[in-house]
């Protein structure tokens, strides 16, 4: 695509919502970043503080997006409503500032939350109804279950403890809905087993898995937070350290062990990012991506010696579907650590955030990396593949996450890689603001390419497995003489570089697209053939004409 124009005002589209029949179009001027005419992306400041550094975030169907970040960082830059304050917290008695906020996509406007005790580095996962589930943390919070559910009046939506407790600590755990709606949460610190929610049974006791005994480096670590992929056979990948399996869940055994990835470890704290690529067609070739981390002791270096190792230029992919699979290695632009991977309608993999040097953890890393990078997992060149992007002028680091908006920009925030708030650190002070990346397929030049999804059939937008259903769409001029593809995407929970439940389902379609007046169009497609490919709940679906994909509809899928 060609560079995106300088100081031209453009649009950006807001996702249609589970329960309007009308597009939400929003208008927003702004004039672009001065940056290289050789590169793509644009970068838009949202707001220099939202008051927390944004940690963890979660995409929900009402296009609000929940961000948190720990509740023992001391005294945030947020009020919490009056009458509202935490007490006995480990740091502070008394913590009338908010730990959470809720951020509104449409108006860019966001408010406090009170989240009661410690989230840092939890987890979490959407339930089938909307709701986010969000597991663990520290100290008081590492074994508490909280849900925010969308509420009509999102001004009274807030954090809910639930009185029932995990069975262990988690913390640095990882989450993953599966076929059936429950969720599975893996791990965490020196916890090397796993459990559900619901519970099964009465009993409260969690499942053993020695792999992940097996994969833990010592002081080092290098295996929590494992990266988690819904198979399509119905079969869990974990990957920790270097190693990754198969594993069938419900009878508690390993499937089939896939050959170690070469080079650096790729779990926290030498921390790359991994990503399950497109799924198509009604029998899909599983195929996971892994970039960046860190070789050991690259953590005991920086955080004892001081010294800044290189972090890892490789990304590995593997077909899981293959009899005999091997890694195949390829080359990133540059180093990077930290990095989130964020798959974009189109099934390109946008690599942002992270550093060039040292390993996640306070004060363990150097030299941001501000260039994102584009990787097109269908070039057939692979000298070709990666693209880099326009940069940012903001370090994110330590702390810091990235997801997809329903407009199909990319939502960047946080950073802090400091015990506590810590805003006049020099060069890396805790970062409070929020940024929004536009990819190159959201410049002026393309908005005539940009579809506009105008209904979806049935009307509740609750499409079963394997059925055929109808979108109705709008072309601003051109008419389908150019590939056009549906593609639906799970939203992430991300935190500490992985998406958590992120994945790209690209729809069958049947009879093509017809067009229906002059500037509408209709296709028929058949929803995911099963859970295992697309586990029950809420999904953006979004149409890509011509490498462009416009607005999202939230749709809902069940059985």
């Amino acid at each position: 695509m060609a560079a995106p124009f300088k100081n031209v005002p453009f649009f950006f589209f807001f996702c249609l919502s589970s329960s309007s029949s009308f597009v939400l179009i929003i208008s927003i001027f702004c004039c672009c970043l001065e940056t290289s005419s050789a590169l793509e992306g644009e970068w838009n400041l949202l707001h220099d503080s939202i008051g927390i550094s944004a940690m963890h975030m979660q995409l929900l169907g009402d296009n609000k997006v929940v961000i948190f970040d720990r509740t023992d960082f001391g005294v945030s830059n947020l009020s919490l409503p009056e009458g509202k304050c935490r007490r006995n917290d480990a740091v502070l008695k008394l913590d009338c500032s908010a730990h959470s906020v809720l951020y509104d996509v449409a108006t860019n406007a966001f408010r406090p939350l009170m989240v009661q005790t410690n989230v840092w580095c939890s987890s979490g996962s959407l339930h089938p109804n909307g709701a986010l589930v969000q597991t663990g943390g520290y100290n008081a919070g590492d074994r508490r279950i909280r849900v925010f559910a969308p509420c009509k009046k999102s001004d009274l939506c807030d954090w809910i403890e639930l009185p029932q407790e995990l069975a262990v600590r988690r913390w640095y755990a990882s989450n993953h809905i599966l076929p059936d709606g429950r969720m599975i949460v893996v791990g965490g610190r020196r916890q090397f087993n796993y459990e559900f929610l619901p519970k099964s049974s009465t009993s409260n006791e969690p499942f053993q898995l020695q792999f992940l005994m097996q994969t833990r480096d010592g002081s080092e670590e290098n295996n929590l937070y494992p990266f988690l992929h819904l198979l399509p056979d119905g079969n869990l990948f974990i990957f920790a350290n270097r190693r990754s399996i198969s594993f069938d869940y419900i009878n508690s055994r390993i499937v089939r062990e896939f050959p170690a990835i070469p080079g650096e470890k790729r779990n926290y704290p030498s921390s790359g990012s991994s990503v399950l690529l497109p799924l198509r067609g009604q029998s899909p070739v599983a195929e996971v991506m892994i970039c960046g981390g860190a070789p050991n002791p690259a953590y005991y270096n920086a955080d004892v010696l001081k010294v800044y190792v290189e972090a890892s230029r490789t990304c590995g992919r593997l077909n899981l579907t293959d009899p005999e699979p091997e890694w195949v290695i390829e080359y990133m632009p540059m180093s990077r650590v930290m990095s989130d991977m964020i798959i974009l309608p189109t099934g390109d993999v946008l690599i942002i955030n992270g550093a060039s040097n040292g390993t996640a953890g306070w004060e363990n890393a150097v030299g941001p990396v501000f260039n994102p990078v584009l990787y097109n997992p269908t070039q057939p060149d692979p000298g070709k593949r990666f693209a880099v992007l326009n940069p940012s002028r903001i370090p994110r680091m330590y702390h810091s996450s990235a997801i997809l908006l329903p407009d199909g920009r990319i939502l960047v925030g946080g950073s802090n890689p400091h015990r506590n708030y810590n805003f006049r650190a020099t060069p890396y002070p805790t970062e409070l603001s929020l940024e929004a990346f536009s990819p190159p397929y959201m410049a002026p030049q393309y908005f005539n390419l940009r579809p506009t999804i105008l209904s979806v059939q049935p009307k509740d937008r609750v499409v079963s497995y394997g059925l055929k259903f109808s979108i109705l769409f709008a072309l601003p001029m051109h008419g389908p003489d150019q590939e056009t593809s549906i593609a639906v995407i799970a939203p992430s929970f991300t935190t500490h570089s992985f998406a958590m439940n992120q994945r790209l389902i690209y729809l069958d379609t049947v009879n093509g697209v017809q067009r229906v007046s002059v500037f509408g169009y209709k296709v028929d497609v058949l929803a995911p053939p099963s859970r295992n490919v697309a586990p029950p709940g809420y999904y953006m679906l979004f149409v890509v004409y011509g490498g462009v994909p416009g607005p999202c509809a939230w749709i809902k899928i069940s059985g």
